[in-house]
């Protein structure tokens, strides 16, 4: 049974983040597309995910963050990084970044990965208040087009714990994406974000 919530009602960040903590599968809207939301410690949960998206498991999960400082125990963040963050985050931008040891340990042994604050208002809210990092990726089975929409979203009822309705996602494009695990930094994938703007700073 799957719940069906509006972003716009009061208590959909917290219904939301109770599924979260206790191991569901949420499906939320961001300003990019709509994603599958786990708790980013819990791996079954992150089983999940690869589960009903047919996904390689070697393709890693995107974390979504509150704030810099509740990541820093997974990742090393550059200190260019903290330049770009300032001017582009919340925003449509995916940074990847080395893993910590403790890093390491959450996302199987991999060496890097990809970190976001999303610029949407509910999804904000949420990362407030469970007060840790979500692992997300784009809701739709593997190599298919991603949900830009609550209806597309409806695809995955009764699979998913609880759908947020957030309408049409604003920009309907992924984000853009730079590996910065090492330098010289590269623009690995083109999003909705200019990376003509994006290049004046790596």
């Amino acid at each position: 049974m799957t719940l069906k919530i509006s972003a716009k009602d009061p208590d959909a960040h917290k219904k939301t983040a109770e599924i979260i903590k206790n191991g569901g599968l949420a499906i939320v809207p961001t300003e990019t597309v709509y994603g599958f939301a786990v708790d980013a410690f819990n791996i079954d949960a992150q089983k999940k995910i690869y589960k009903i998206k047919g996904r390689n498991q070697k393709k890693p999960l995107i974390l979504m963050t509150p704030n810099i400082e509740s990541v820093k125990v997974l990742v090393d963040i550059p200190k260019k990084a903290l330049e770009i963050t300032k001017k582009f985050w919340p925003g449509q931008l995916t940074l990847i970044f080395p893993t910590t040891e403790t890093g390491k340990m959450v996302v199987g042994g991999r060496k890097d990965l990809g970190v976001r604050i999303p610029n949407n208002a509910f999804m904000l809210k949420l990362l407030q208040e469970i007060k840790t990092p979500v692992f997300t990726t784009s809701v739709n089975v593997s190599n298919k087009n991603s949900a830009k929409s609550y209806e597309d979203a409806l695809d995955f009822n009764g699979i998913a714990d609880i759908i947020v309705d957030g309408g049409r996602c604003e920009f309907s494009f992924e984000s853009t994406v730079i590996d910065m695990v090492q330098f010289p930094y590269v623009i690995i994938r083109k999003g909705c974000l200019n990376s003509n703007e994006l290049l004046k700073y790596i």
